[in-house]
């Protein structure tokens, strides 16, 4: 093994750490010595590669960012319409934060507005999310009088609300429960004839997008549940 990759083994595991540190006692009482130790490595090479816990909550949002915006583009590639690229994009992200906790860490730092980041992956999604309801709109895809504001705000709250559940319970971004959740919300927002076209399963795009954003991660996504 070089030099370089022992160094990028390395700020992985310290990453991974982190992310399981910070999930377990928030940032305010992470302690870095114990990441160190978490990781096995000296606080010396801790502080090789992190100046401080300010610069590790920071790699740890990039690697969210970077994580899910790549699953994002990808699930957008092969988009057959709005509504549809919605539905895909909701299963790629919820599988990214199950399988990663690393991603679920950052996500969760970007929200909480730690050390002062303007990095609101949340505030992404809601943009987002409007964008495409508004496409689906022009593509006369949704139910005639349908309000977007306050559908936006629906389908905001409820994604999001995955996110904070699956802190105890992983199953709440599973693919089952993003699936249902879209059985019961199509019919009442999509046109008829565009509701025939529609898979709430989500396309393969879908599953592809999130192994492939996972896999090119800067950490392996370790299976298994959130810590509280």
């Amino acid at each position: 093994m070089t030099k370089q990759e022992r160094a990028a083994r390395t700020r992985d595991a310290l990453l991974l750490a982190a992310a399981q540190e910070f999930q377990r006692h928030g940032y305010d009482r992470a302690k870095l010595s114990a990441i160190s130790s978490e990781a096995g490595v000296s606080s010396g090479a801790l502080h090789f590669h992190f100046e401080n816990k300010a610069a590790l909550a920071e790699a740890l949002r990039a690697e969210a960012s970077h994580t899910l915006r790549r699953a994002a583009r990808l699930a957008h590639r092969r988009r057959t319409s709005a509504l549809q690229t919605l539905v895909d994009l909701s299963h790629a992200l919820a599988d990214v934060l199950r399988r990663s906790i690393v991603v679920r860490a950052g996500f969760l730092l970007s929200c909480e507005g730690a050390n002062g980041t303007d990095l609101n992956l949340r505030q992404e999604w809601q943009v987002c999310v409007q964008q495409l309801l508004a496409e689906a709109a022009d593509e006369r895809a949704l139910v005639q009088g349908t309000r977007q504001q306050q559908l936006t705000g629906v389908l905001v709250a409820s994604t999001i609300g995955f996110e904070v559940l699956s802190r105890s319970n992983p199953e709440w971004l599973s693919c089952f429960t993003v699936t249902g959740f879209w059985e019961v919300l199509l019919p009442k927002l999509a046109a008829p004839e565009t509701l025939t076209h529609l898979d709430p399963a989500g396309t393969d795009t879908a599953h592809q997008a999130s192994n492939a954003a996972v896999r090119t991660g800067v950490v392996p996504a370790p299976a298994g549940p959130a810590v509280p």
